[in-house]
Formats: structure tokens, C-alpha cells, sequence
């Protein structure tokens, strides 16, 4: 919460005329001074957070405002001195009375009345409520269902495109039909005269000709049978099935993972959003975005996409999957984030946890029934592995997908995808965490490394070697490292990157220091001799 806010003459002119204009709340309040502890009425206009007060209804300047962030409203009842006989004191016992508490220290309360009880309320509930963070948290809610909405009318484009499509492929099939039916007509029509002479025909004809007709059913119905049979036994027959069974898991797995995300979602990443805002907050927003990076927009996604894969279950034993993918491909580069932030993120959730009070909550949140006694740091993993575990599940689809179905080139296209958008991720990772490395490694050093802040410079190894004394041949001197027989040598620290060698000393409370001479060695300089005689 911000602790001071500075205003000029004009932002301060500008936000009257708003609150005069749009205002909360506005009208006449009794106000009482704290020099005179006496009541004067004054027309206030409340605007977000900030309350003011003018002479008269028509005045244009203020004549004063109040901050209201952080501060508490309550109902007072009215002054001991106002219960008298007298006629005013009577009226004055009829007023109702609020006091404004402030949360900055050494600012008086400031102490108002009404006429009306309803009014009276109306004012401590609208104060109640002007807080610049409560906005700010209410708008950050309706921004995500915002982004919901946006997903869910870009789905309905696209069924309603295809479903377009589907009319328009039905409509010729009802053309055909009606040609074939005008064909047939036209056919009956043809065969009435040869109908009519069947019907003069011998009743012995007429019993052999039914006797033939059950013959021929009988040996359909046998024949049909035996091609039953022979496909339920075939290989075809042995794939499809547990084709289906693999789309039966992993309708399952998706209603496990967006279960795992509710849970992620609702269990941690609210309440401790919530707790954020708190008067006393045990970790700040930043740190909340920090560790759940998108994981909410993640959960929504993948809502969306169970509820097309139960209504394709309900369509069961025609099972076209394609398309669903189609539409989840273009939204899986969310994954992208939290895949290359997912280390930090653990990182900052264990530096929060250094905080007691943070400890004690997080543990109070893991204790709840739904986590299953799992901690916060395994539901953040399990987005981590859902991109590979749709790869797999299409690689076994694929494997049970004859080559002329009509799904095979769309679910090899969403394969092919999805191991493009894995590999991508992969390297990110590999980048970020390099970065993070030889940035580690430039903040143990205590005059640092400049060398290190090049992102092409890509970390090794690192382990300690022992310096031989310089050695004089001729007029040059050679630095040695890796000798171990010699009695005079020194442990150096040694970090090994593509394009330089660093060597360090560690002092005696640990720290490490670059040596001033031959500290940063270039490689592209540099040639290894090694020598086979160690004397």
C-alpha cells in the first residue's frame, strides 16, 4: 500500500470537480472541528478514495479533503451532553453520528452527523469501501474472467464455424436423397404393369417364391454373421478397441490435471492473493505472481478443453478428436512462461518460506482435505509435465490409428506441434537457467564479473585446482595448473565457461575474490599444453 500520496493545487481541483460530478456519495454532513468542538454543516462529495468537503453545494473550490486509504468507519452514539430536556438538545439527540478513524499516525479522527439514519448508513458503507486496493484487486479478478470470456467466445467462433460447414455438407446430402428418391419413384412407376401380372400368378409359384425368400434371409443373416464375427476377432477390430481405451485415460488424466489446478488455484493461489491485501501481509503480490506466474489462466484453459472431451465421450463410439486439438494448439504458448519461470518460482516460494508467518499459513493451506496431504511445490510441477504427456498419449493414439482414417494427418499435425512447442521450451529453460547460473556465480564474487552478464556465455563446470608457482623460461613466465607435487602451491577456485577461464581465491570467511593478475583467462587466447612429465 502506497504509505504517501502528493497532490498540487491542480490534481487537487480536478478530483473536486469529478466528485462533485460523479461522486460515491454527496451530500450535507455536520462535520465538527477539532479546534472549537463545534458542528458546522459542509456539503462532502466522496470520489474513490479521497473525501471532500465544500462551503455550499454550489461552491466551486473545496474547502478541504480527506485520504481515506487504510482508514476505518464506524457508527458512535450520540455525545453524553445532548441528553438535556431542551428543545435543541432533543434535536440533537435525534442526529446520527459516525467517526472516520485514520490509519496515519498523529491525524485526529474526524467526527461527522446526519439527519437520517438510512443516509447516515449509506455514508459509513461507501467509506467503507473507498480503497484503491480493493479496486485494483476487483479489477486484476475481472481482467482474468475477462480473458475467460475472450477464450471461451474465440471457441464458439470456431464451433460455430465448423458446425456451418456441417449444415452446408448436410444440405447436399438432402439433394442427393432427393434425386435418389425421385430415381426410385421413377423406377416403381416402371414396375407397376410387371406387379400386376404377379398378382395373377399360381399360389404353388407364389409359396416357392416365399420359401426362396426366407432361403436367401437365412443365409444373409448367416453370412453377415460369420463377417461379424471375423471383424471382432481381426487386428482392426483389436485396435480400435483400445484406440477407445486410450481416449478413455486420457479423458481421465484431464479430469485429474483440472482437478490438480483447481486445487492450485483455489487453495493457494486466492487465499494467498487475499492475504497479500491484509493489513499485516505475510508475502507481497509481486512474490504471489512471482510463484504462480499464469497458472489461472492455465486452469481455464484446460477446463475448456475437458468439457469438449466429455461432450465427445457422450458421442460414443464416434470419437473425432482433431479438431479439439486444433483449437488447443494455439493457446498451449501460455505453457511457454510458466515452463521457462517454473525454477524461479520455486526459488521465491522457498526464500517466502524463510518467513515464519508465511510457513504457518502455507502449511495450514496444505493441510486442507482437498491437497491430499500434498505440498505446494508438487502442484506447481504437474504443468510441467502435461505438454510430454500430451505427446505420448498421441504417439499411442497414432500407433492404434490405421494410416486411411480420417483423424491420422490431423493428430500427426498436433503431434508435430506439440514436440516443436516442447523443444522450444526445453531450450528456454536451458537459456534461463544458464543465465541464472553465471549470475549466481557473479554475485559470490566480490568484485564481480562483467564477463559473466554476456548471454552467450554458457557455464561449464567449476571445481578447485592448485596453482603452480610461476616458472622462469628465458625471459617468459608460465602459470601452471594442475600440478600436485610441488610443496610451494596454491587452491585456486576455478570456473570453467565457452569463452573464459576464472580464477579465484577464497578468503578466509568464504568469500571469493578474482586474482589481479591472470584472474579472467580468454580461451580464444589461451593454449593447453599438457605435460606428460610431472617433474
Amino acid at each position: 500500500m502506497q504509505k504517501s500520496v502528493r497532490y498540487n493545487e491542480g490534481h487537487a481541483l480536478y478530483l473536486a470537480l469529478l466528485a462533485r460530478k460523479e461522486g460515491t456519495k454527496r451530500g450535507y454532513l455536520s462535520k465538527k472541528t477539532a479546534e472549537t468542538n463545534r458542528w458546522h454543516e459542509k456539503w462532502f462529495a466522496l470520489y474513490q478514495n479521497v473525501l471532500f468537503y465544500f462551503e455550499g453545494e454550489q461552491s466551486a473550490r473545496p474547502a478541504g479533503m480527506y485520504m481515506l486509504e487504510g482508514c476505518n468507519c464506524e457508527r458512535v452514539p450520540a455525545p453524553k451532553g445532548c441528553a438535556a430536556g431542551s428543545a435543541k438538545d432533543a434535536a440533537l439527540e435525534k442526529q446520527h453520528y459516525f467517526t472516520v478513524l485514520f490509519g496515519h499516525e498523529g491525524q485526529k479522527p474526524l467526527e461527522l452527523r446526519c439527519e437520517d439514519e438510512v443516509d447516515g448508513d449509506e455514508w459509513v458503507e461507501a467509506i467503507h469501501q473507498a480503497s484503491y486496493s480493493d479496486i485494483l484487486i476487483e479489477r486484476e479478478v475481472l481482467m482474468q474472467k475477462y480473458i475467460h470470456l475472450v477464450q471461451i467466445v474465440e471457441t464458439e467462433k470456431i464451433a460455430a464455424n465448423q458446425l456451418r460447414h456441417q449444415l452446408e455438407d448436410q444440405d447436399t446430402e438432402i439433394e442427393r436423397l432427393k434425386s435418389e428418391i425421385i430415381a426410385l419413384n421413377k423406377t416403381k412407376e416402371r414396375m407397376r404393369p410387371y406387379q400386376g401380372n404377379q398378382e395373377d400368378e399360381d399360389p404353388d409359384i407364389k409359396k416357392i417364391k416365399k420359401v426362396q425368400s426366407f432361403m436367401r434371409g437365412w443365409l444373409c443373416r448367416r453370412k453377415w454373421k460369420t463377417i461379424v464375427q471375423d471383424y471382432i476377432c481381426s487386428p482392426h477390430a483389436e485396435s480400435m478397441r483400445k484406440r477407445n481405451q486410450i481416449v478413455f485415460n486420457m479423458v481421465e488424466a484431464e479430469s485429474e490435471y483440472v482437478h490438480q489446478l483447481y486445487v492450485l488455484v483455489n487453495c493457494f493461489l486466492r487465499p494467498l492473493r487475499m492475504a497479500a491485501s491484509s493489513k499485516k501481509p505475510p508475502i507481497s503480490h509481486d512474490d504471489v505472481s512471482s510463484i504462480f506466474l499464469n497458472s489461472e489462466t492455465i486452469m481455464f484453459l484446460h477446463e475448456i478443453f475437458h468439457q469438449g472431451l466429455k461432450a465427445r465421450i457422450a458421442n460414443w463410439p464416434t470419437l473425432i478428436l482433431a479438431d479439439l486439438f486444433d483449437i488447443l494448439l494455439p493457446m498451449l504458448n501460455i505453457y511457454q512462461e510458466f515452463v521457462r519461470n517454473h525454477q524461479y518460482s520455486l526459488q521465491v516460494l522457498a526464500n517466502c518460506k524463510q518467513n515464519r508467518d508465511f510457513d504457518k499459513l502455507l502449511k495450514q493451506y496444505e493441510a486442507n482435505p482437498a491437497c491430499e496431504g500434498r505440498m505446494l511445490e508438487t502442484f506447481l510441477t504437474y504443468p510441467m509435465f502435461q505438454i510430454p504427456r500430451y505427446i505420448i498419449t498421441l504417439h499411442e493414439l497414432l500407433a492404434h490409428t490405421p494410416h486411411e482414417h480420417v483423424e491420422r494427418k490431423s493428430l500427426e499435425f498436433a503431434k508435430s506441434k506439440l514436440e516443436e512447442l516442447s523443444r522450444v521450451m526445453h531450450d528456454e529453460v536451458s537459456d534461463t537457467e544458464n543465465i541464472r547460473k553465471n549470475l549466481a556465480i557473479e554475485r559470490t564474487i566480490v568484485e564481480g564479473c562483467d564477463i559473466l552478464l554476456d548471454t552467450s556465455q554458457t557455464f561449464i563446470r567449476q571445481g578447485s585446482l592448485i596453482q603452480v608457482p610461476s616458472v622462469e623460461r628465458g625471459k617468459l613466465s608460465k602459470v601452471r595448473l594442475g600440478s600436485l607435487s610441488l610443496k610451494k602451491e596454491g587452491e585456486r577456485q576455478c570456473f570453467l565457461f565457452t569463452k573464459h577461464f576464472l580464477i579465484c581465491t577464497r578468503s578466509s570467511g568464504g568469500k571469493l575474490h578474482l586474482l589481479k593478475t591472470g584472474g579472467v583467462l580468454s580461451l580464444i587466447e589461451c593454449t593447453l599444453i599438457e605435460e606428460t612429465d610431472a617433474s
